[in-house]
């Protein structure tokens, strides 16, 4: 498992029937996570001090109860190229803060690839979200392309390059659907040394297009093998979701951009330490691609 152990503003302080509780910054969280299927005994006092519970409903969804937590705060995150990336974060609808802490390793992984490049270095990140591995991107050196299909979540990235000191980074932000993006970048002849990809299970265009991942992703990372440069320095993709193993995502990678370019595929786990056990919380999974042999 690959795991995302640098962090110092946050922490997994334990994990107890199915939730787990999580220090951001200053401020404790209770969230549900469906990994969590074990009944320890909740002895870390955070507990019982939490600043916002999320709620899960029986009919799906759920809701934050609050207790003393602001409606934004912030977080930082220090790359061991020596950049702090900073993160403005807030409790929205899903449970979600607006960050994901275990990608913090996968954006060690491509920035030591941008910064060992040794020329200038092109990245489209799809699925974009708030921009965390846009940041790390372009705190490498890199210029980044960053796509999603949420006008207020491409507005959320820019505002955390902002407080990143990042604002002036030759980064290109786009409201658009990733798949007819990649298209018309295509047509155009663009081409890019790095593509990172964090496609949702489900989800909606700006009008209204469907994508499924089952259906989607595997016809997305073959027209992306057309958008990679002469000489890619990396491919980077994200799951969520349960049916994307490690080995599939491996198996996807390896049949587009290793058939093509050759280099190394791996794929793994990725998870965040718990401090009250000392196990490894799994989050998900992660299939990379490097030129490096």
């Amino acid at each position: 498992m690959w795991t995302a152990d640098r962090w110092n503003s946050y922490e997994m302080l334990d994990t107890s029937g199915g939730e787990k509780l999580e220090r951001w910054g200053r401020y404790l969280l209770v969230r549900p996570d469906p990994q969590v299927i074990w009944n320890t005994p909740r002895i870390n006092p955070g507990w019982q001090k939490r600043n916002g519970h999320y709620h899960r409903s029986s009919k799906g969804g759920g809701d934050w109860e609050f207790f003393d937590l602001p409606e934004q705060w912030e977080i930082g995150y220090e790359l061991q190229l020596g950049k702090k990336l900073t993160f403005r974060l807030k409790p929205f609808k899903f449970k979600h803060t607006g960050l994901f802490p275990e990608q913090a390793v996968n954006w060690e992984w491509f920035s030591e690839r941008i910064r060992h490049a040794g020329r200038p270095v092109k990245v489209l990140n799809l699925f974009a979200y708030t921009g965390g591995a846009t940041l790390a991107a372009a705190a490498a050196g890199a210029q980044v392309t960053h796509v999603d299909a949420s006008k207020g979540m491409v507005g959320w990235a820019k505002e955390n390059a902002r407080v990143s000191g990042l604002e002036e980074a030759p980064i290109r932000w786009l409201v658009d659907d990733c798949v007819k993006f990649v298209e018309r970048e295509i047509r155009r002849g663009n081409t890019y040394d790095g593509i990172i990809m964090d496609p949702p299970s489900y989800g909606r265009g700006p009008k209204g297009e469907v994508w499924k991942i089952e259906d989607a992703v595997f016809p997305l990372v073959q027209l992306c093998t057309r958008l990679l440069s002469k000489k890619p320095l990396f491919f980077l993709i994200n799951s969520y979701t349960t049916g994307l193993a490690p080995a599939t995502l491996h198996y996807m990678l390896s049949l587009t951009v290793g058939d093509k370019y050759g280099g190394i595929v791996e794929a793994e786990e990725i998870g965040l330490p718990v401090t009250e056990s000392g196990l490894v919380l799994p989050c998900g999974a992660s299939g990379r691609w490097s030129n490096q042999m």
